[in-house]
């Protein structure tokens, strides 16, 4: 008991030392805001494609599986990083509670998945920046990595809300696409020539694939929550982050279960 006790005091000073040298700038706004944003981008654009040509409309379900597990997992994330504020975040807790292997793992396997990721966007984004602008795609490619690295260069305070207002403004675009959207399946926007929903129902049906269809569509979906694990990892970077971890961790989750 009296070790425990020892161990519990030790990663205790540890933790407070580490968060001593770090800039306590994150709010509850700005956590929420590059959580919602990390999820919203080119790869949910243009992904999402894929999805609805693997799976039909019954993509919809999809999603909702995966809603309904990146909340579960959200949850149980969002509880340990109350309890233990982190920036380690998932590795630091593996660690603790599998072993060093675990979190050694998790954090370069989760290093390698941005690694892959952040050149996909790039390319994504650079493929339609290209159709409007007079420059080849490996330009912007190289452009939109450029200016993600420097941002990453901004002291705290100023990265978390240059991320704020840039998240916000894909969270208003895709509103707009839904606006949109909606107006196109209802006949109400000119320049789109739609059907209404039948496409919902003609072409093989809701599951032209099948049940199984749907389960593989979770796969494809999945990609698109990733970047919600976010508010765990600035956990240790915000102000009181026992309070703000927990609000923007149920922020986060109703709204990417809206979205």
């Amino acid at each position: 008991m009296d070790n425990n006790k020892k161990s519990t005091a030790n990663k205790s000073a540890s933790l407070q030392v580490y968060k001593s040298q770090l800039a306590d700038s994150l709010t509850k706004r700005q956590i929420s805001m590059i959580s919602i944003g990390g999820i919203i981008g080119a790869g949910l654009f243009v992904g999402s494609a894929s999805g609805i040509a693997a799976v039909g409309p019954a993509i919809i379900l999809s999603y909702v599986l995966t809603s309904i597990l990146v909340f579960l997992v959200m949850r149980m994330l969002g509880e340990m990083a109350v309890i233990q504020p982190d920036t380690g975040s998932f590795s630091t807790y593996a660690a603790s509670a599998i072993g060093p292997w675990a979190g050694f793992s998790i954090g370069w396997l989760y290093w390698w998945f941005w690694v892959l990721v952040i050149p996909i966007e790039a390319i994504a984004g650079a493929d339609i920046l290209a159709q409007y602008f007079a420059m080849p795609a490996w330009l912007f490619a190289l452009l939109i990595v450029i200016f993600l690295t420097s941002v990453n260069l901004f002291n705290v305070k100023n990265y978390g809300e240059f991320e704020f207002w840039f998240a916000l403004i894909k969270v208003i675009a895709i509103i707009l696409f839904i606006l949109v959207a909606g107006m196109a399946v209802l006949g109400w926007w000119p320049w789109a020539n739609t059907e209404g929903i039948s496409n919902l129902y003609q072409h093989g049906g809701f599951m032209p694939n099948g049940f199984g269809a749907i389960l593989a569509g979770v796969l494809l979906t999945i990609f698109s929550f990733f970047g919600s694990e976010v508010v765990s990892i600035a956990a240790a970077e915000a102000k009181h982050p026992q309070e703000k971890i927990r609000k923007a961790t149920n922020l986060v989750i109703y709204r990417i279960a809206i979205f």
